[in-house]
């Protein structure tokens, strides 16, 4: 039986292969390890690959907001890292990255073990960012993980079930939903919250005054998709609209608490349900490099990638401060992680066989946001706008393309077929993790130990 690890290693008596350690296993990250896992196959370069992570899953987080709305599963938007990682032999160690010594080329995980590099490469990605707005750390809920998706899940489906049971909690803001943040995401959950409301939930919930559902968007700036054309801003609002979401531009949050949320023109909003997608910043480990951080706290790289004053490290994804040919900073999206991952492996590949490499330039290939059923924005390169049914195929199309494994892709694909035909959301199950931390006894409930 062929051993993977023995596979990459050298022989006995030959030196030790340069090691590329790289750091998340998120776009970036993946799609650097899996290119040089092919370019080590074919010949071209010769190390040792290790991906840290600490998931053991990648997650395809363009979907969370459907997992959130109860339209597709944990498992369709996440798999396994083992699974991918076995069939290009490429290192998987699960652990935190809590430092990294650029002098003595080490990786600090929090097991208190390091990792030894040759070349380094940091694609921890971003958190959510709250702008010090008070109360939002504390009190909203994120969309960035498969667990904060689940837990929104559990929340908005907990708050019908409340409701149906005691109606009169409908006044304290429990059917009052505040989505803060009018990118993509807050765009696309509001949308399918609205769907999750007007085809399941008024079906499920029949003595439910569905009329008392309020699905809150608020955006500081004066249209939706910043990212986008000012007219597929325009058709986002419309959109919503007509699906019932209460659109607010040049409004923010001011501050949040556990049963309301204060607007930035002062009014008071009664709700127990903010989702924050307002913002991003660069991950802490960006401040583990000891290089100069700018104002948006990510790492300042040069035309390879590599990060200013470390010849042995790059940054790449959400964490990296690139520009594009017009001197701005490159977005925090996936296609910009993706293609600089394919750069980095090109530069590593070219630096061992002794070549140049040409500097790294961001291809846009457009922008796309789902509002709701069979209606989208699609921006691509000429000016070529798509909106309605066309550019919601085309989404469809390009999400199952980009999904990682093919049961993901059979998965989701079967989900949206069966929720776009029978009008249903099916993975609306309630399962909070924080049930199995104590155990029903005789002698009342016991605390589980392991849950501590």
């Amino acid at each position: 039986m062929r051993n993977s690890r023995y596979d990459v290693l050298p022989k006995s008596g030959q030196p030790a292969l340069p090691h590329v350690v790289v750091v998340g296993g998120g776009f970036g990250g993946l799609t650097l390890v899996r290119q040089l896992a092919r370019e080590r196959r074919r010949g071209n370069l010769l190390a040792r690959i290790t991906l840290v992570d600490r998931h053991n899953h990648h997650t395809f987080q363009p979907l969370l907001y459907q997992v959130a709305s109860a339209g597709l599963q944990p498992q369709d938007v996440g798999i396994s890292l083992r699974a991918i990682l076995r069939r290009h032999r490429i290192e998987n160690r699960l652990g935190e990255v809590v430092g990294i010594d650029t002098e003595a080329r080490q990786v600090h995980l929090s097991d208190e073990t390091t990792l030894d590099y040759d070349h380094l490469v940091v694609a921890a990605g971003a958190i959510t960012e709250d702008f010090g707005i008070p109360g939002v750390a504390e009190h909203a809920f994120g969309l960035k993980s498969l667990p904060e998706a689940t837990t929104l899940r559990n929340e908005i489906l907990r708050r019908f079930e409340e409701v149906s049971a005691q109606p009169h909690r409908a006044a304290d803001g429990s059917l009052t939903f505040v989505i803060a943040g009018g990118g993509p995401t807050g765009v696309e959950l509001a949308g399918a919250l609205a769907e999750l409301v007007d085809l399941v939930v008024r079906r499920d919930h029949p003595t439910l005054d569905i009329g008392q559902v309020k699905i809150l968007l608020v955006e500081p700036r004066n249209r939706l998709l910043g990212g986008f054309s000012s007219v597929s801003g325009d058709a986002a609002v419309s959109g919503l609209c007509r699906r019932g979401v209460d659109v607010r531009l040049g409004v923010g949050i001011a501050q949040a608490d556990t049963d309301h949320v204060e607007l930035t023109n002062g009014e008071v909003v009664a709700t127990r349900t903010l989702v924050w997608a307002a913002g991003v910043s660069a991950s802490p480990l960006a401040e583990t490099l000891g290089v100069e951080l700018g104002r948006s706290r990510r790492v300042p790289v040069d035309q390879h990638l590599r990060v200013q004053g470390l010849e042995a490290v790059f940054a790449i994804g959400d964490l990296a401060a690139g520009i594009d040919n017009g001197g701005q900073p490159l977005p925090q999206v996936a296609p910009v992680a993706i293609q600089q991952a394919k750069h980095v492996a090109r530069v590593l590949t070219d630096q061992q066989a002794g070549r140049a490499t040409r500097p790294f330039r961001y291809r846009d290939k457009g922008s796309m946001a789902t509002i709701g059923r069979a209606a989208a924005v699609t921006e691509l390169p000429g000016r070529i706008r798509l909106r309605g049914l066309t550019a919601w195929l085309a989404w469809l199309l390009l999400h199952l393309l980009m999904l990682v494994g093919f049961r993901n892709r059979v998965a989701v694909l079967g989900s949206w077929i069966w929720n776009y035909a029978t009008y249903d959301h099916s993975a609306r199950l309630i399962l909070d993790q924080r049930e199995a931390a104590t155990a029903e006894t005789r002698r009342g409930p016991v605390p589980r130990s392991w849950a501590s």
